[in-house]
């Protein structure tokens, strides 16, 4: 079901679609959202947030790339199943969930389908999350006003940082590579729509 719904979106990588299949996505989601799991929408969850659908899940999978010596930093654990995902196809998964009620849920779900490379912790990471060291991937699952510098930073040089930044209807998702010390390369991916992350949103213009 999974890849009928995406492989027409231009996902076609082969490990990228079997770990989509492999992954029971509606173990991942409220009881009675379980009958519209694999539907192309943003299902809703706790606090008001939601999750990717499995287009932008598979899309963001296929640009990022991961080997198996991959370590992942997530911003926005939400359901687990992004991070299930990312998980399978990674080495280790560092992810940030703002709601610590999520953060829990996620775990349970990860344990479940014995998950074990993700450590999960709860904060506001919407300016940066503070690392031991350098990381090879950051993923951000909500949309941010602009690109916080904290993790651009925080990238290995050869690191890629995938963010959606911008405003309704035309968000951009951008890969952003670092390519030396100080120099980091933008590539436009393609153009959704995903909710803001807290604290991240654009702030307010007000006209007198």
């Amino acid at each position: 079901m999974v890849i009928q719904q995406v492989r027409p979106s231009d996902v076609l990588n082969d490990t990228v679609l079997a770990v989509m299949t492999d992954i029971a996505r509606a173990d991942f989601v409220d009881e009675d959202s379980v009958s519209m799991a694999y539907a192309d929408t943003m299902l809703a969850i706790a606090h008001g947030q939601t999750m990717l659908t499995p287009i932008q899940e598979g899309r963001f999978l296929q640009a990022l790339d991961l080997t198996p010596e991959t370590n992942v930093l997530e911003i926005g654990t939400g359901s687990g199943y992004f991070t299930a995902l990312l998980a399978k196809l990674s080495n280790h998964v560092i992810s940030v969930e703002y709601y610590a009620d999520l953060s829990e849920l996620a775990a349970k779900r990860l344990a479940e389908a014995d998950i074990r490379n993700v450590t999960l912790t709860v904060g506001d990471a919407s300016q940066g999350w503070p690392l031991v060291e350098r990381i090879d991937t950051i993923v951000i699952t909500a949309a941010c006003a602009q690109v916080p510098d904290d993790y651009l930073q925080s990238l290995k040089v050869g690191g890629k940082l995938l963010i959606v930044t911008g405003t309704a209807p035309a968000m951009s998702v951008q890969l952003i590579t670092r390519v030396s010390e100080r120099e980091w390369q933008p590539q436009f991916l393609f153009e959704t729509v995903i909710p803001y992350m807290i604290h991240g949103e654009p702030s307010q213009q007000f006209e007198f």
